[in-house]
């Protein structure tokens, strides 16, 4: 059976995979008749065509390509300027984590819990630093102990685990659900926040630097307390641009800024005469941040000028770009970090007790079998 597809579908299908022509090609040798109509692709063919762009079979039966907004606010600056087409990875991290979202939601309401008093209990007239002291007191979060943490992967861990415990689903990946060949892109968004009094929820790109993962934490959570979903490219990169960004997003930046590093604190850190490069990696390790938020708060505080910062950044940004990051690890642990491990508990709660169906769990945790399930579960400490 051959299908009759617009070969304008065809061509926004490759493009908004951003999937090269011959690439395409090799596995699907007749792709430029199949664009010219000089042939018509059988109905298996397009199926094969819809799996390899990641675009839904049912989207190539429309007589025009589809628009996509996306379901949240984009905050997005790339140079300057709004990122206009959200590549399929994106929009299905977005479209699952709304998913685990509007289940935990239902899974809330019905055990009982009490919605969560910090949601919107901000406004972006908020003094930014009344704002951080707030958010540090509800998370417990101690400048101190983040400094004798001794690597950004732990303090990251901390950090994500004191908002785990006041209700917020952190989720971390930089994959979609758990297919490592759909990698996220640092460069087209850091994270996301859906903001809710009863689900809050914050999604990472895993797939940045932790010290990077750390500041875009701190961002969205701020997001949380404003109460204001929006996707973001919220990094220590956008804190000087703020002539380029909205007004909450400036805001989120000051308030994650003064979160992290707290300018009372980073002025006692300081010594005079010590070179920019010592500066600079002493107090990132002090603070475990970047040092992209380190070179922003030495301009805070009057020890850089404006011509001397930016020349600095771009230097800095650079020299971050060559720094290959790791991946991998244990299965089960990265899973509860890519759900979270408030979602996952409630979930296989849930699951076991029968209110959810095995096949929702499967979907929702991006695994396919009964026994990965199992042991996941026990993982969590469920008696499997």
């Amino acid at each position: 059976m051959r299908v009759a597809v617009n070969p304008d579908l065809l061509r926004w299908a490759r493009e908004r995979a951003q999937i090269e022509v011959p690439e395409l090609e090799a596995r699907f040798p007749k792709l430029s008749q199949w664009e010219s109509r000089e042939v018509e692709p059988t109905l298996k063919q397009l199926e094969n065509f819809a799996r390899a762009t990641h675009a839904p079979i049912g989207y190539f039966f429309l007589s025009e390509p589809p628009a996509e907004p996306l379901p949240i606010p984009d905050f997005r600056t790339m140079a300057g300027r709004s990122v206009v087409r959200p590549s399929p990875n994106l929009l299905d991290t977005i479209y699952v984590c709304q998913e685990r979202q509007s289940w935990y939601r239902e899974f809330a309401q019905v055990t009982g819990q009490p919605t969560l008093p910090f949601v919107g209990t901000v406004t972006t007239r908020t003094p930014t630093r009344e704002a951080a002291a707030q958010l540090r007191a509800t998370l417990g979060f101690n400048i101190d102990e983040r400094r004798d943490c001794p690597t950004w992967t732990e303090a990251l861990r901390r950090f994500i685990d004191q908002a785990d415990r006041t209700g917020v689903l952190v989720m971390v990946s930089g994959v979609v659900l758990n297919n490592n060949r759909r990698h996220l892109d640092p460069d087209e968004f850091r994270g996301f926040a859906l903001a809710d009094d009863q689900a809050p929820l914050v999604f990472i790109n895993g797939a940045d630097s932790k010290a990077a993962q750390m500041f875009t934490l701190a961002h969205e959570l701020a997001h949380i307390w404003l109460k204001s979903s929006a996707l973001s490219d919220s990094t220590a990169a956008s804190i000087p641009a703020a002539t380029n960004q909205n007004e909450v997003e400036t805001w989120c930046n000051q308030v994650a800024a003064e979160l992290l590093v707290p300018l009372d604190v980073f002025r006692a850190e300081l010594v005079a005469g010590e070179e920019l490069r010592q500066t600079l990696d002493r107090l990132a390790r002090r603070f475990k941040v970047s040092t992209l938020v380190i070179l922003r708060r030495l301009l805070d505080v009057g020890r850089l000028t404006n011509t001397a910062f930016f020349a600095a950044y771009r230097e800095e940004i650079a020299r971050i770009a060559e720094i290959v990051r790791g991946s991998g690890g244990d299965f089960y642990r990265t899973t509860i970090a890519r759900v979270s491990r408030r979602f996952a508990r409630a979930l296989i709660e849930s699951t076991l007790e029968g209110r959810t169906l095995y096949r929702d769990a499967f979907r929702m945790l991006g695994i396919a079998k009964t026994e990965t399930f199992n042991e996941f579960g026990r993982s969590l400490n469920f008696p499997l």
